[in-house]
């Protein structure tokens, strides 16, 4: 196993959680997420945290590593989560990451230095009240002269990594793209194995309505109002998240909860099929699909791949 870690993505919902477990618990392995929501405590809900009672006693690791008022950026995760890979290593333990987060599992996996680019605080404030003003399709255009490779491969959607990108342009004067290693951008210092869940669309698709109904038969709508009366507000970029940010709509009465529920299906199943995409595109990835293969039969591929 020695410098061997494992990947296990997929898009929500797909069941990445349960598998991960048992692989943890037959390769003497550790859990480090790479899920872009669940690094922020008090956020438990809307982000599919796992409970303590499902980690049946494997040890997870960046999780609740912030709070939601502070900008948490790729950098932050790569600075926090490549020791507790290398510590895992040197105790011959398998790290094992699982999440949908594809950004953050290419931050732990490839060659990627744009890490090293210094950041400006006050012009990322800046740009983020340029998008709650004008709304984040504004910011992203932004990006069209300076860096059009990032401005087609970035969803106008994602604040967050726009945000980045429009930063290390100014800080560096060169474009956030450039900062990928071309033909060596998927050399790795690990043993990288690389799996995708994967499922039929309108299964999968109905395994995310599901799931956000039982967000709020659990408590996702008091979980949001709590946030918002310990000062949480949508300014922030954690709160920006699919789920939340709906629900905050509805609290501020700017849509009904009937609109709310839709929104985070509708938004959920758009962001299953982004996460897709950016995996396809991956060319260590091995896809694995769930109407196929058992669980089982799914974690004896691996078991044997990691063995061999």
């Amino acid at each position: 196993m020695k410098n061997k870690i494992l990947v296990l993505a997929g898009p929500t919902a797909v069941g990445k959680t349960a598998l991960s477990i048992e692989l943890a618990k037959k390769l003497n392995g550790e859990i480090v997420s790479t899920d872009s929501m669940q690094i922020y405590k008090y956020m438990d809900i809307g982000s599919a945290k796992i409970t303590p009672s499902e980690m049946d006693g494997i040890k997870h690791h960046m999780l609740d590593v912030t709070t939601p008022d502070k900008p948490f950026s790729v950098v932050d995760f790569k600075t926090l989560a490549e020791p507790i890979i290398d510590n895992l290593l040197t105790e011959n333990k398998l790290p094992i990451l699982t999440g949908g987060t594809g950004l953050y599992i290419n931050a732990l996996t490839c060659n990627m230095n744009f890490t090293d680019a210094p950041s400006d605080e006050e012009y990322r404030k800046e740009l983020e009240e340029l998008a709650i003003a004008n709304g984040d399709s504004y910011i992203h255009e932004m990006l069209k002269e300076i860096d059009p490779i990032s401005y087609n491969s970035i969803h106008p959607n994602n604040r967050k990594r726009v945000i980045r990108a429009l930063e290390v342009y100014k800080v560096t004067n060169k474009p956030f793209s450039s900062f990928n290693a071309g033909e060596d951008f998927y050399k790795s210092k690990y043993d990288v194995h690389y799996y995708v869940l994967d499922m039929n669309r309108e299964k999968l698709y109905e395994r995310i309505n599901r799931r956000v109904d039982i967000m709020f038969e659990n408590g996702l709508l008091e979980e949001c109002i709590k946030l918002k009366e310990n000062g949480y507000n949508s300014s922030m970029q954690a709160m920006q998240g699919i789920g939340y940010k709906e629900v905050l709509l509805y609290l501020e009465n700017s849509i009904t909860l009937e609109e709310a529920i839709e929104m985070i299906k509708q938004g959920s199943r758009n962001y299953a099929k982004r996460q897709l995409t950016w995996f396809r595109k991956d060319p260590r990835a091995k896809f694995l699909n769930k109407d196929l293969l058992s669980d089982d039969e799914i974690l004896q591929i691996i078991i044997d791949d990691l063995n061999n």
